[in-house]
């Protein structure tokens, strides 16, 4: 049967399976992919309440920490029932990451097509969202639960919203003279609110989602300026577009007191993150936050080079911070204007900018100056501008659609063969941080991670070497000057190995790892006193610590002296 010939709801189906059916094959190498070194032990392999599966302590412990700089309840639950069902066997965890990654493929294609009626055009931006290199990271990465599970709510979340706001249910009633009082919600509404709940906690990345409503509300939805409301008299229809404006803002005030809650917890349980280099003041960040505008750009276009870690760089030269501030302000200034004509090229193009802003450095948690995974939700706005923006140019051109059509195919294929190969780097931690190490330039992090690679194959002297060149290019780098200390001490070179653990404890004093394995260092080697102070520095950053609270009672019976037991 030709597509001709297939009701709508039919070629709805075939378009659903043949997405999810690529989208499985292209990423099913992945389940033969270990775990890497990377975050996974923090989340999963090292991670004691995970790996003890779904328990009511494990749980009470997902909604009451901030393990890892994230409170992200949902996704430790997640986390504790892969560990159930799969134990610590890689497969299982990367099965649930590739389909959720499904599952989010097939709920933007049929929101697309719900909101905008356009099928090829939804099935086009879907398999773009599915296919594209960038989200690899997202999808292979088992610590990266937490993209794809938000990105599920996120979908729920405008799926629901879409449907209560077009229901018959919900009404727009009264006569006001100054606002318009929404009497009759949908319980579809509270259901959307309930899974923006659910994505804040997942990541809180998505607290962005109500201004992506409002941008919604005016395309495809067409809410703004009194547009498909159901008035309720003739009067009513005398108010003016504000009021309806001010209304959509009014019915997203739940929305709002959410972000706005989610923005206070991730900036309480960040603040050890935040990358304390002097050198990073606002307006460098604000140079790089420019700069990564420009450089997602270019890899959504052009997606080379693509690497776990991007580290932040010493500078920016002046030109082309200048380049890029001026370019995002004038393709902002010509998608606004084109606002009443093109409505998508401003949704798109506000969709990108806006859902990466708490991503973008700004407030900068980690070395990072950017990172694929931080794409996954914001390349939909590009995706949605370029497809319909295509569509509109080419409308009148019957012939020329077909050829637009046929280079679409080259480049769904040609993302699919990039998205194979990205996904070969992700077999091994040696691999993947080999290959960040070849695309990327001073990139002291993944020199370090490299090195952490190496040793966990028993390449020690590689791996020192790696350190030492990672403290040289960042030596305010605390996780390289520990790693090199830790070295260092393998190989019996004490007095230096103690210089580079001294400084990683002094740049990073809330991390509970370096402060217990200093402390036992100086307790080996005759410094007790000291050594209770970093045991109990351990015990202030994670109070479950059970080692260094037995390190601290062996140290306290030795000289009679009380140990201060952490409790919470």
């Amino acid at each position: 049967m030709s597509p001709a010939k297939l009701t709508s709801k039919q070629l709805t189906a075939v378009i659903c399976f043949a997405l999810a059916a690529v989208t499985l094959l292209v990423y099913s190498p992945m389940l033969w992919h270990g775990f890497v070194i990377y975050d996974d032990p923090d989340y999963i392999t090292g991670n004691a309440h995970v790996k003890a599966g779904l328990t009511w302590p494990g749980i009470v412990w997902a909604f009451t920490s901030d393990d890892a700089a994230n409170w992200h309840p949902l996704t430790w639950i997640s986390h504790m029932a892969d560990c159930q069902l799969f134990g610590l066997h890689p497969a299982g965890h990367h099965l649930m990451n590739l389909l959720f990654h499904t599952a989010n493929t097939l709920l933007l294609f049929l929101l697309l097509e719900k909101l905008t009626g356009a099928l090829w055009r939804s099935a086009f931006v879907a398999a773009l969202f599915a296919w594209h290199p960038l989200h690899v990271e997202s999808v292979a990465w088992a610590s990266e639960r937490k993209d794809v599970l938000s990105a599920f709510f996120w979908m729920l979340t405008i799926l629901c919203y879409a449907k209560a706001v077009t229901s018959d249910k919900w009404q727009v009633t009264g006569k006001c003279q100054n606002s318009s009082l929404i009497t009759h919600h949908s319980s579809l509404y509270w259901l959307a609110l309930f899974f923006f709940a659910c994505g804040l906690m997942s990541k809180p990345m998505v607290v962005t989602l109500p201004f992506v409503l409002l941008l919604l509300d005016f395309w495809p939805l067409g809410r703004v300026a009194g547009r498909k409301w159901n008035v309720a008299s003739s009067e009513d229809k005398n108010l003016q577009p504000a009021t309806f404006n001010l209304q959509l803002v009014a019915e997203k005030i739940p929305f709002f007191a959410l972000t706005i809650a989610s923005c206070f917890i991730t900036y309480r349980v960040q603040t050890g993150a935040l990358w304390s280099s002097q050198s990073l003041s606002f307006h460098f960040r604000l140079a790089n936050a420019l700069m990564s505008y420009v450089r997602y750009i270019s890899k959504i276009f052009w997606p080379a080079d693509l690497a776990l870690i991007y580290s932040y760089p010493h500078f920016w030269p002046f030109t082309g911070v200048a380049v890029a501030a001026g370019l995002l302000i004038m393709l902002s200034a010509i998608f606004v204007l084109q606002a009443k004509r093109f409505p998508y090229l401003t949704v798109g193009w506000l969709w990108f900018l806006g859902t990466l802003v708490p991503a973008i450095g700004l407030v900068q948690v980690g070395v990072q100056a950017m990172a694929d995974r931080y794409t996954y939700l914001p390349s939909i706005g590009i995706f949605i501008l370029v497809v319909w923006g295509v569509n509109d140019l080419l409308n009148s051109q019957p012939q020329k659609k077909k050829i637009a059509a046929l280079a679409g195919s080259v480049v769904l294929a040609g993302c699919v063969a990039a998205t194979s190969i990205q996904l070969t780097y992700w077999r091994s931690s040696p691999e993947l941080f080999l290959h960040t190490v070849e695309v990327t330039r001073d990139n002291y992090a993944a020199e370090d991670s490299l090195g952490k690679a190496l040793e966990s194959i028993g390449k020690s002297d590689d791996a020192g070497k790696l350190y030492a060149d990672a403290v040289r290019i960042e030596p305010d780098y605390p996780m390289a000057q520990f790693d090199l200390g830790m070295n260092l001490l393998e190989h019996g070179d004490l007095n230096e190995a103690s210089n580079h653990l001294a400084i990683a404890v002094q740049l990073s004093p809330r991390n509970p790892v370096m402060q217990f394995d200093f402390g036992t260092y100086l307790s080996r080697h005759g410094n007790p006193a000291e050594a209770a102070v970093h045991f109990k520095a351990a015990l202030a950053s994670r109070p479950d610590f059970t080692e260094a609270q037995q390190q601290l009672d062996l140290l306290s019976a030795k000289t009679n002296a009380p140990a201060n037991r952490s409790t919470r």
